[in-house]
């Protein structure tokens, strides 16, 4: 049967009618979630690997873990330089310190007296766990879910699953079992290595856990996923202890003052022995029930979705108490509308919505419509490529002041730098003073010209800043008026203005003091030729980079030859301290001094370690190890800075490195998300986070209006497709009526 055209076109108007009046959108969201009280938040490439908080350490399984579990201490939200604050513990313990008969030590004692150090820490009392079904018991008050069979499990995929959930206090006996767990072997925690350097004990408790998991694996086979349960309530060790429900004491062999870093950190977080025991039941780890999946903690969040490679959605923790919003911070924050929330109960959003986005370009552009309130929750690369694009394009600026993009700035305890190897026969530090003199006046000289306002000016993008030392201004140590914020070699004060960097003439005054008038060794004439390793990559950028380095030196008449290796090459070339100049960087890892003055400690050094020092230029003078000795041991307070000072104004003089520069770090977040405070450091912000998701609707429904034009040149087109078909259908029905007539008697 034909089908009649203006029938077709009657069709055809009526799709693009629906299709017009129906809202199309690219929306990853349930519509009318954006009136939520919902966080939306892009994940990239994969799912977090671990979430037990023995063995996370990478930077994407921090946006929940830091949400869901909870160290003793933690750091001060707002205030620069970071400060530690306590967490579930009432504050922050005082260390005390016992000589090698076990006698106390007073506060100041140094650091080669003391034997032990003893932590006690208090904490608060009535912290409860998120509700989950390893706490559930029955009405004779046995667990409901701690004799599971295998069968028993076999429909069940997700926590939620379990209809009946339960919780308890938080006892100090969850962080016993938690540290203890960092020696498990089935873990393999990042921390268990360092830990057992310094809690009392615990090495050997690594190897007497090693054993006993042994013994309990005897007749599993290798890819049996269902261990029997190695419980740490049965064994433990001196250096850790309960000493009440709500005090715990962690003996430390020696002086480490840097600890107090550890105690903020997810590997000492609590771990309830309950879970441990519902997780190892049968078929469990085949579901992947597991602490690597399904954390238990007692922090403001708890995941309650995971979806792999797909969704995660954190909902705010029914029994978190609810800590206050700080009301004090850095200098600068009440201008930028930081403590508007003093005292109010946090967390202030109600869920997460992590949704996976395989590739960058399509996460920017849902991001720029409103359908994520942040393009990345862990890092701060985003914020800053943002900056980079609106100091490239003027449309780019305009639009994105236009949308009121929060764009904060930062400078992180991270830097990249120019390292010059002391084992080096030309730039090194030995010989006889005179020679080592001469080197130095190298060194100096090299430093001077390299242009870092330049480099970052034309390859960051303006987003960074040249650096006078080794030591970020976020830590502690660093002041305006202190050798950390002013290097006299490479820079001149001037009347009323920043630094500026010494004069080329300079530099070649200090080169032809060093022995190498214009370039050319004084005595052979040869022109002085310097390698510099680096690791290899491909595109422009990296060859503008290198071109730029070669006329860095070129500028003193110095010939640079570029050495390209490969990672392991690279790493190699360190390892024996075989490089001559390179470029390295540094991402502290926690906020202190010392995390970044290692890197020039003598016993550091990466060719007398076999690789595995930080002192990566080899660094060797005995007076800046005698300081570092000293205020490696010293808390924050005027004889640290004294101690630091000293050390920073040693490594100008001899120019160990070209200092480079500390990146700037941005966050990004809309107009409607309150108090997103940049940082590198602090991993559980989600919770001081604030939404107007009233704002976001109208923002999303401004930035998203259907394109209207096109429908009427859609008709046109339909018409104009449509008609000619008509104007034959009229045709052939004309002549058919006109056959049936002639053919009619």
């Amino acid at each position: 049967m034909a089908h009649h055209p203006l029938r077709i076109l009657f069709s055809l108007w009526v799709l693009v009618a629906v299709v017009a009046c129906g809202e199309v959108s690219n929306s990853p969201h349930p519509q009318g979630s954006e009136r939520s009280n919902t966080l939306f938040v892009p994940f990239l490439q994969r799912s977090p690997k671990y979430l037990d908080p023995a063995s996370s350490y990478s930077n994407d399984e921090t946006p929940f873990t830091y949400q869901v579990y909870e160290p003793p201490y933690a750091y001060h939200f707002l205030k620069r330089p970071y400060q530690l604050i306590g967490n579930t513990a009432k504050e922050l313990a005082t260390p005390a310190y016992l000589d090698k008969d076990g006698l106390p030590l007073p506060d100041d004692a140094p650091g080669e007296q003391v034997a032990q150090t003893v932590w006690d820490i208090a904490l608060k009392p009535g912290i409860l766990f998120a509700p989950h079904p390893a706490f559930a018991k029955d009405a004779h008050g046995d667990y409901l879910y701690h004799q599971l069979r295998a069968d028993a499990v076999a429909n069940k995929y997700k926590i939620s699953d379990f209809a009946a959930t339960g919780t308890r206090e938080l006892l100090a006996d969850d962080y016993v079992y938690a540290i203890r767990r960092l020696a498990t072997p089935r873990v393999k925690s990042p921390a268990f290595s360092t830990m057992a350097d310094y809690i009392v004990g615990m090495k050997e408790y690594g190897e007497q856990i090693a054993a006993a998991d042994r013994d309990l694996r005897k007749g599993v086979a290798a890819t049996d996923r269902d261990l029997p349960l190695l419980d740490f309530r049965k064994q433990g060790f001196a250096g850790v202890e309960a000493l009440d429900p709500h005090r715990l004491r962690i003996r430390l062999i020696g002086k480490y003052p840097q600890f107090k870093y550890w105690l903020a950190m997810t590997f000492f977080a609590p771990v309830p022995w309950e879970a441990e025991v519902f997780y190892a039941q049968p078929g469990m780890a085949a579901k992947n029930l597991t602490l690597n999946y399904w954390p238990v903690g007692t922090g403001p969040y708890m995941l309650t979705d995971y979806v792999e490679n797909r969704q995660h959605v954190l909902q705010r923790n029914p029994n978190y108490r609810g800590e206050p919003y700080p009301c004090e911070g850095a200098p600068g924050d009440r201008e930028k509308g930081y403590l508007e929330d003093c005292g109010k109960p946090m967390p202030f959003i109600d869920r997460i919505v992590f949704d996976i986005e395989k590739e960058g370009v399509p996460l920017q552009a849902k991001f720029l419509q409103g359908y994520y309130d942040t393009p990345a929750i862990e890092r701060l690369d985003r914020g800053t490529e943002l900056l980079v694009d609106m100091g490239d394009s003027q449309d780019k600026a305009r639009e994105y002041r236009e949308k009121g993009l929060r764009l904060p700035t930062t400078i992180e305890a991270n830097n990249w730098y120019i390292g010059f190897n002391w084992l080096d026969p030309v730039l090194g530090g030995g010989g006889t003073p005179e020679q080592a003199a001469r080197k130095r006046k190298l060194r100096q000289a090299l430093s001077i010209a390299l242009d870092w306002e330049e480099y970052v000016a034309i390859f960051e993008k303006g987003q960074g800043v040249a650096a006078q030392g080794p030591l970020p201004p976020s830590l502690f140590g660093y002041r305006g008026d202190g050798p950390a914020a002013f290097n006299p070699v490479v820079y001149a004060r001037t009347e009323g203005g920043p630094p500026q960097r010494r004069s080329l003439d300079e530099a070649k005054q200090l080169l032809a003091e060093a022995g190498y008038p214009q370039g050319r060794d004084a005595q052979t004439g040869k022109p002085l030729v310097l390698n510099y390793d680096y690791l290899s990559a491909s595109g422009p950028g990296s060859r503008a980079t290198l071109d730029w380095y070669v006329k860095q030196f070129a500028k003193l008449g110095v010939q640079l030859e570029i050495r390209a290796s490969d990672y392991n090459r690279f790493q190699e070339k360190m390892s024996k301290g075989s490089a001559q100049i390179y470029f390295w960087g540094w991402l502290a890892d926690y906020p202190d001094a010392e995390n970044f003055l290692f890197m020039f400690y003598g016993p550091n050094a990466k060719a007398l370690t076999q690789g595995n020092g930080e002192n990566n230029s080899n660094y060797q003078n005995p007076a800046f190890d005698r300081l570092f000795e000293q205020m490696k041991f010293l808390d924050n307070g005027p004889r640290k800075q004294q101690l630091i000072d000293q050390m920073i104004t040693q490594l100008q003089q001899d120019a160990v490195w070209s200092f480079g520069y500390f990146p700037k770090s941005a966050a990004a977040y809309q107009q409607w998300v309150f108090n997103g405070k940049p940082t590198q450091i602090i991993r559980n912000p989600i919770g001081y986070l604030r939404l107007d998701p009233a704002l976001r609707a109208q923002k999303i429904s401004d930035w998203n209006q259907p394109i209207w034009w096109p429908i009427p040149l859609l008709l046109l087109a339909l018409l104009a497709a449509v008609l000619p078909a008509w104007r034959l259908w009229r045709l052939r029905e004309q002549e058919n009526a006109a056959r049936t007539l002639v053919s009619q008697p």
